[in-house]
């Protein structure tokens, strides 16, 4: 059986972040913005923060940007047990420029050598597993700089 997040969806919350998971089960790393005043609107909600508009675009965004902040879990919780095997592993938040300076979660991919704020970080997608509850996940990896 493949792995979907629509046949394994984790209740809660208000299902605005539903396309964002459609679009990266795809391959496709997409954020919305206000299709009135461009803003972008991460975490996803239907309606824009700024202007009030309820008309968003999904943008193909790059998966690049800087660490913004890190921690490693070093504890498998309840609700990650499928992630003991890889205990401890790090976490971290990602500030993008090429998305108005939202930030993104996902595990750390490869070395932590070099791990800190302002670290260039590019990202890739997972497809579903098991490990991921049957959704894909964004992973962050740690570029060299030039």
């Amino acid at each position: 059986m493949g792995y979907s997040f629509q046949a394994h969806r984790i209740s809660g919350g208000i299902n605005a972040d539903e396309k964002y998971w459609e679009f990266l089960e795809d391959g496709q790393f997409r954020l919305p913005r206000c299709a009135g005043c461009a803003r972008w609107i991460w975490p996803a909600h239907f309606r824009c923060g700024d202007c009030g508009s309820w008309d968003q675009e999904w943008v193909l965004v790059e998966p690049a940007g800087t660490v913004y902040s890190w921690t490693r879990s070093w504890y498998a919780f309840d609700r990650t047990r499928e992630r003991a095997e890889d205990v401890p592993y790090v976490v971290v938040v990602a500030e993008l420029p090429g998305a108005g300076r939202v930030r993104v979660i996902g595990v750390l991919d490869g070395p932590e050598d070099g791990l800190k704020i302002g670290a260039p970080v590019r990202g890739h997608i997972d497809p579903p597993s098991p490990k991921s509850k049957g959704y894909p996940a964004l992973r962050w990896a740690l570029e060299a700089k030039s």
